[in-house]
């Protein structure tokens, strides 16, 4: 658990970015955080790795204070995905994988069976990928090595700082797909700084919105769709997302089936598949489970999580996905 106690940042020129910031971020959860451009997120997010350090307030990682943590240490704990993926052009992909695990003086069969394991994770090959240079890779592909070099140290916090927002939309939109099928895998805390609330109502399981250095509001994504604490949040979550989502809450769940997952080997509460989005929502709200069994007769045709039902409810008649 990352949590920031009264935390004010304040630069040299008098610029306060932070003001007394008091938060949780959950354990093994996607956090994003977002808001216009000078903010404060980005800083937020520098806290927890001590790139940025407050100018008040303390910070706690596990209940444990960073302030007297070693910098070099505590980083090489934490991993770090940035905007401009960051890879060394002149070290082949093993060995851009494999900075973190060096340095940590892992065994040499350890490091490149750690290198095996992630490219896999991505989908990328490690007999065709080891040995490659960034510049033979397409951009999707370098970001995809930019995250799990981040993973390869197992750490047990990952921050992410827009690192999709230079990609083409079909490379975006496929990295963050994978991102939220690796974090079922990983099961890591991730923290994510992005300016795109699709992108955030996406991927997360809890939404940070910022404005002018404070937290506007905190929520699941369908809290922030259902209930925006304030004419703020309403407007930069966008009334036509808002509207969209009343809209299609009446719709039907067997209309948006291939949104669902089609496996889930855990307990879920069943629910028909003529049933609203809406009384889906509020039956998963009310259950003890993490799924929705949708049922047709006695045959369970699809899973789907709160997170489906937001993406279906939200989802354009044209195909657009959120």
């Amino acid at each position: 658990m990352i949590r920031f106690e009264n935390v004010t940042k304040r630069f040299p020129d008098g610029t306060e970015a932070l003001k007394d910031i008091s938060l949780v971020l959950p354990t093994h959860e996607l956090t994003a955080i977002i808001g216009p451009s000078g903010c404060g997120k980005t800083t937020l997010m520098k806290m927890i790795n001590k790139l940025e350090k407050p100018t008040g307030g303390t910070i706690y990682i596990d209940e444990n204070p960073i302030n007297g943590m070693d910098e070099v240490q505590l980083r090489r704990s934490i991993g770090y995905v940035i905007q401009r993926i960051g890879l060394f052009p002149h070290m082949t992909i093993s060995d851009n994988v494999s900075l973190v695990p060096k340095l940590l003086e892992w065994p040499k069969g350890k490091k490149e069976a750690r290198v095996r394991e992630l490219l896999q994770l991505v989908g990328l090959d490690p007999e065709t990928y080891m040995d490659r240079f960034p510049l033979e890779l397409s951009g999707g592909q370098q970001q995809r090595v930019g995250v799990i070099r981040a993973l390869a140290g197992d750490p047990n916090i990952v921050l992410m700082d827009e690192p999709f927002s230079a990609l083409d939309p079909i490379s975006r939109e496929q990295l963050q797909d994978e991102l939220r099928n690796l974090q079922q895998t990983i099961n890591k805390t991730i923290v994510f700084v992005t300016h795109d609330m699709d992108e955030a109502l996406k991927i997360a399981d809890s939404i940070i919105v910022m404005r002018d250095g404070q937290v506007e509001q905190i929520g699941t994504p369908q809290q922030l769709v259902d209930d925006p604490a304030n004419e703020f949040v309403r407007n930069f979550i966008g009334v036509e997302r808002i509207n969209q989502k009343r809209a299609f809450g009446e719709k039907r769940l067997f209309e948006f089936l291939d949104l669902f997952t089609a496996e889930w080997s855990g307990g879920a509460e069943k629910i028909s598949a003529d049933a609203t989005i809406e009384k889906a929502f509020l039956q998963l709200d009310d259950s003890r489970h993490n799924y929705l069994a949708i049922v047709e007769g006695e045959q369970i045709i699809a899973y789907a999580t709160d997170r489906d039902l937001l993406k279906a409810a939200l989802f354009k008649e044209q195909g657009v996905s959120v």
